[in-house]
C-alpha cells in the first residue's frame, strides 16, 4: 500500500474513510500534525482531531479503541515539537524524520511522561485526560 500524502490522509481522516490497514500509529501522528498545521492552534486542532478520530473508530467498528489521554498527550507533544521547529516542518514526514521517537508508542515520546502500559489499560484514562503522574 502506498503511503498517503498529508492532504489525502487529512481528507480521508476527517471523512472517516480510512480502513484499519491504512490507519496505524504512524498515521495517527501524521493526522495530528496535519490538524495542528491547518488549525494553527492546539485547542482548535484538538476539537477536530478528537471528533474525526472518534468518527473513524466508529466507522471501522472499534469505538472502544479511542483513548482520551493518549490522544491529548500525543497532540500536545506533536504541537510542542512543531512550535520548537525552525524553520517549521512543511510535512508530517519532516516531523517524523526529526522526531522518530513519536513512532515508538511503547518506549518513545509519551513514555517519558507515562507508564504506557498502565495508562493504556486504565478505563479512566481511556475516557478522560489524566495528567502525567496522576493516580
Amino acid at each position: 500500500m502506498a503511503e498517503l500524502d498529508d492532504d489525502t490522509l487529512y481528507a480521508a481522516f476527517v471523512a472517516g474513510t480510512l480502513t484499519p490497514a491504512q490507519f496505524h500509529h504512524r498515521e495517527h501522528v501524521r493526522a495530528g500534525f496535519v490538524c495542528l498545521a491547518r488549525a494553527g492552534d492546539l485547542a482548535t486542532a484538538a476539537i477536530e482531531f478528537r471528533a474525526a478520530l472518534r468518527r473513524l473508530a466508529i466507522a471501522i467498528g472499534a469505538p472502544h479503541l479511542y483513548h482520551e489521554t493518549l490522544t491529548w498527550a500525543y497532540l500536545i507533544e506533536i504541537h510542542t515539537r512543531m512550535a520548537a521547529a525552525s524553520p517549521p516542518y512543511a510535512t508530517s514526514h519532516e516531523l517524523l524524520a526529526a522526531h522518530p521517537d513519536l513512532l515508538d508508542h511503547k518506549r518513545g515520546a509519551i513514555a517519558r511522561y507515562y507508564d504506557v502500559a498502565a495508562i493504556t489499560a486504565s478505563p479512566l484514562a481511556r475516557r478522560c485526560f489524566i495528567l502525567p503522574g496522576a493516580p
